[in-house]
């Protein structure tokens, strides 16, 4: 079984599970992201993110195929790249982390610990880039059934059970959007861990580059 993990391009964009391909909800504001939606061109917009996110600070998602199939994928920027962050009753996000947004496996794929290595993957990225923690706003009743029409917009969000399992922990409690955090420097003594992890889950990683940090520059959505 092969398996490996790349960064999110604009080229492995379009490997994205349709529904989150065609999401904006994490990339603009709640108003922009409803435009966005009633004018029908949410993959348009998504794409304008990774590609400005790209250019001005680098690398922010990874995706982990198996025999070649798309199987689970993470996205991750600093807070000043996902404007959603700042509706949760738990914001913002510390100003020396950067947000993970989300994460998802493939149902096909789960159980296979993909979602722990690419977690590890991002920790490895984000340390050789000089960042201190990563933080997630987690779900605390994923998974619950509800017709509630908040609810349903809360769907992209990752179980924080998930989180907590992969080593964050909660930094500011909430009965269901909890803000977590993972330390970098306790994630550099996963190195052999993470290194076996790696070459027994993924096989061989693609090389990675490194683009410097810059402050972006506001990007306005037209109708």
């Amino acid at each position: 079984m092969s398996r490996r993990v790349v960064n999110l391009t604009l080229d492995t964009l379009e490997d994205l599970p349709k529904g989150c391909r065609n999401c904006v909800f994490w990339e603009l504001d709640p108003v922009s992201g409803e435009r966005a939606c009633a004018n029908g061109d949410p993959g348009l917009e998504k794409e304008a993110w990774v590609s400005q996110t790209l250019l001005e600070w680098g690398s922010c998602g990874k995706i982990a195929y198996v025999d070649g199939m798309p199987a689970a994928f993470v996205l991750y920027a600093p807070p000043m790249y996902v404007p959603r962050g700042n509706a949760f009753p738990t914001s913002p996000v510390s100003p020396d982390a950067v947000q993970l947004m989300t994460a998802h496996v493939v149902a096909a794929f789960a159980g296979g610990g993909l979602g722990r290595v690419l977690i590890q993957s991002v920790a490895r990225d984000l340390t050789k880039r000089g960042i201190r923690a990563i933080e997630a706003f987690g779900d605390a009743k994923f998974g619950e059934h509800s017709d509630d029409e908040d609810t349903k917009q809360f769907s992209c969000l990752a179980p924080a059970d998930f989180f907590l399992a992969v080593g964050f922990k909660t930094v500011r409690p909430h009965p269901r959007f909890p803000r977590l955090r993972m330390e970098l420097r306790t994630a550099l003594s996963w190195k052999s861990d993470v290194e076996y992890a790696l070459e027994k889950l993924l096989g061989s990683m693609s090389p990675e580059l490194l683009r410097p940090g810059v402050r972006p520059a506001v990007r306005s959505t037209t109708n």
